[in-house]
């Protein structure tokens, strides 16, 4: 059972108690992990289906790569196995290139997909 919370609505928590919100995102995005060990979902995706499963799998891999402390992400940065890659505007710089957020080629979001396959 749902509940209001300001904008955000309570949907569940995952089975380690996670909470996770529906929440109207920036177009194209689906969900974000928050460093607080919560999930942002975006309303459009339904939570009980394939791809909602696949979401929550994917943020849940970028909570637990934060609470072990291998990943970190602020304003202006990302941080990824002790290094740090500037952020702005939407992206990340690595190796040298400017990735979109959620880009694929980036690692961190390499273990998360992976992680989007054991659904």
């Amino acid at each position: 059972m749902a509940f209001r919370l300001g904008k955000e609505s309570r949907e569940y928590k995952s089975s380690d108690n996670t909470p996770i919100y529906k929440k109207k995102l920036d177009a194209g995005i689906k969900a974000e992990a928050n460093s607080d060990g919560s999930i942002f979902v975006d309303h459009s995706v339904d939570l009980n289906s394939k791809q909602g499963k696949k979401i929550i799998a994917h943020e849940m891999r970028h909570i637990k790569d934060m609470k072990s402390g291998k990943t970190d992400y602020g304003k202006d940065f990302v941080r990824w196995n002790k290094s740090t890659y500037p952020r702005k505007d939407g992206k990340i710089q690595y190796n040298g290139k400017w990735y979109s957020e959620g880009d694929p080629n980036l690692p961190w979001e390499k273990v998360a997909i992976k992680a989007e396959k054991n659904v």
